[in-house]
């Protein structure tokens, strides 16, 4: 029992030391957590985060785009930009001396370039200078092992090999705006590059592909450590339109020094074959960075290049609209085919008087002779009888007055102006004077080349809408079936061939070997009360040209629509144009000559 109780007494003496070093550890364990959580807390907070995976994204090239003959139209061409990863530099200073021995630029305009380009993200490379040489390249390339710092980057430019050309229809490309990047579910990253017009707009996420990424490890301070993994891009989609390169050309050699638009396309399908407006504009330019000076001389340039005139501007259609007039007339029948005005020179009517274009008069005109002839008595006497109602209710049946559809934004819907619009818009009655004015395409009635274009398909077709397609899409057209009489519409294609053929205001849009049938118009820009040569005006005063047409008669494959601003007569200005765009499409298959 003894000696238990001392070896207790001896466990008790020691209790307090093992009780204190107990407590000591404790303390220690606890100061060690405090000191970690609290005073080093930031800093390892920081570890935490950075000491992690980044995802670098990788550009995809973007969709080609052909013609109908599989020709390339847009392509990716590579572009060498040099990137500057400071991090991996032990001198940052003596990095941008080597750099600008290559460049031929200053140190100090170097250094500016970087701090302005500076990525919050440390890991992150820093733009130092875009279109590289491929000597510049092969020199920076040769040096990897003493300057790993610098990186080359091989972007994808768009070139659109025609330049001018085909900018309406094709496109430009720019910035990724804000409202793209907060739409829900968007597919686009602040910097991207996305369609900004045409078809680059209309098909932008076909073409755009999906990015890549570079999966790398980085450190506590944003230094690269080491490639991680690898998921590449996916090319876009590429392209095929129905434009072709042949009348593309041919419109826009004609429209040198002029204003206007043209429009080409298939009446069966609605395939664009030519979209043209001029002036144009480079879409090359929005392919690099575009200055301030250069986009300044675009947007105030007076002539608007960056406007597509085919379908962005509405014009009066002036006496094209005679043929939705005649199929007015006989639809309603308050006109047959054989009845006859005298046309004098010009007509009284609602105590006005309105001048035929002719001063001498055309005599006794029927419809046929009266399309033929363009006289505007006669459709003043039509345009009475029908009055605007009607007038407006062909006239949208036809396509006017709302968008064609066509496959690219920013489309007007043009004016058809009715007894309602009058009352909603301009707070006051039709006057049934203004029906007169608007009988011969005059007045507020507004249309676009494009919407003509549709309108002439629907009347060559024999009542059938389509809608316009760039796009040389394999899908079925998209074709509406139009409460047309098909004997309306036969007699008034037959009255457009006389146009052309029987030595009427279209004869220079005879094409010998094929049956164009076509219309004229001058569309007034001023109000006219005396008969004054349009050549004779300042030139912002001078009439707009009109021609539209399609061929051939009994099985028509092509319309053609020109419009020329202050061009003057449609005859002389408009037509001429129609005739190549024939010639050059149908001279494979037809037999074809030029005249000498």
């Amino acid at each position: 029992m003894k000696r238990v109780r001392e070896h207790r007494d001896a466990l008790l003496r020691r209790l307090p030391a093992i009780q204190i070093a107990v407590a000591a550890a404790f303390v220690a364990v606890v100061g060690s957590y405090w000191f970690v959580q609290v005073v080093q807390g930031d800093y390892y907070r920081e570890l935490a985060e950075n000491n992690r995976l980044k995802e670098i994204p990788v550009e995809a090239a973007r969709g080609l785009i052909f013609d109908r003959h599989s020709r390339l139209l847009v392509e990716n061409v590579p572009s060498y930009n040099l990137l500057l990863e400071a991090s991996r530099s032990s001198d940052v200073a003596r990095s941008l001396e080597f750099a600008a021995g290559i460049l031929g630029r200053s140190e100090s305009e170097l250094a500016e370039v970087v701090e302005r380009n500076r990525s919050p993200v440390p890991f992150r490379p820093v733009l130092m200078a875009e279109d590289l040489t491929l000597s510049e390249v092969a020199k920076f390339s040769a040096s990897t092992l003493e300057h790993p710092e610098f990186e080359i980057d091989v972007r994808h430019l768009r070139l659109y090999r025609f330049g001018r050309i085909a900018a309406h229809a094709l496109g430009h490309l720019g910035q990724v705006s804000e409202a793209d990047l907060k739409r829900p579910e968007s597919p686009y990253r602040a910097g991207d590059l996305v369609g900004k017009s045409g078809v680059e707009q209309s098909y932008d996420l076909e073409l755009k592909g999906r990015d890549g990424e570079r999966v790398v490890i980085v450190d506590s301070r944003g230094r690269l450590l080491e490639e991680h993994d690898e998921k590449p891009a996916v090319v876009g989609d590429d392209l095929a339109l129905a434009l072709s390169v042949e009348l593309q050309q041919e419109a826009a050699h004609y429209f040198e020094g002029k204003t206007g638009a043209a429009v080409v396309l298939d009446p069966r399908t609605g395939k664009v074959l030519a979209l043209l407006s001029s002036p144009s504009y480079d879409p090359n330019l929005f392919s690099r960075r575009l200055d301030q000076e250069a986009w300044r001389q675009l947007v105030e340039d007076p002539r608007h290049p960056l406007q597509n005139r085919s379908i962005q501007n509405v014009y009066p259609p002036g006496s094209v609209f005679k043929i939705v007039m005649a199929i007015a007339g006989l639809s309603e029948k308050v006109v047959a085919p054989h009845h006859r005005v005298f046309c004098p020179g010009s007509a009284k009517i609602y105590n006005r008087r309105f001048r035929c274009w002719k001063r001498g008069g055309h005599g006794w005109m029927d419809l046929r002779s009266a399309l033929r002839e363009s006289c505007d008595v006669y459709f003043y006497n039509l345009g009475k009888k029908l009055g605007i109602d009607p007038i407006a209710r062909y006239s949208r049946l036809l396509g006017l007055g709302r968008p064609s559809g066509v496959d690219i934004a920013g489309e007007k819907s043009g004016l058809v102006p009715d007894a309602q619009w009058s009352l909603e818009r301009r707070g006051t009655p039709w006057y049934p004077g203004e029906t007169i004015s608007v009988a011969i395409g005059q007045g507020p009635v507004l249309v676009t080349p494009m919407q003509m274009a549709s309108a002439m398909a629907t009347v060559a077709n024999g009542g059938f809408r389509i809608t316009p397609r760039l796009v040389d899409s394999q899908a079925p057209p998209e074709i509406e079936s139009l409460p047309l009489d098909p004997a309306v519409l036969e007699f008034v294609r037959g009255a457009l061939w006389a146009v052309v053929n029987e030595q009427g205001t279209g004869a220079r849009a005879r094409v010998p070997g094929l049956d164009v049938a076509g219309k004229t118009g001058t569309a007034q820009v001023i109000r006219q009360t005396t008969w004054i040569e349009s050549e004779d005006l300042p030139a912002a005063q001078r009439d707009h040209a009109w021609f539209v047409s399609f061929a051939p008669v009994d099985d028509p494959r092509l319309v053609v629509v020109v419009f020329v601003e202050h061009g003057g007569k449609g005859s002389a200005s408009a037509a001429p144009l129609a005739k190549q765009l024939y010639e050059i499409y149908f001279r494979d298959t037809l037999d074809l000559r030029r005249p000498a």
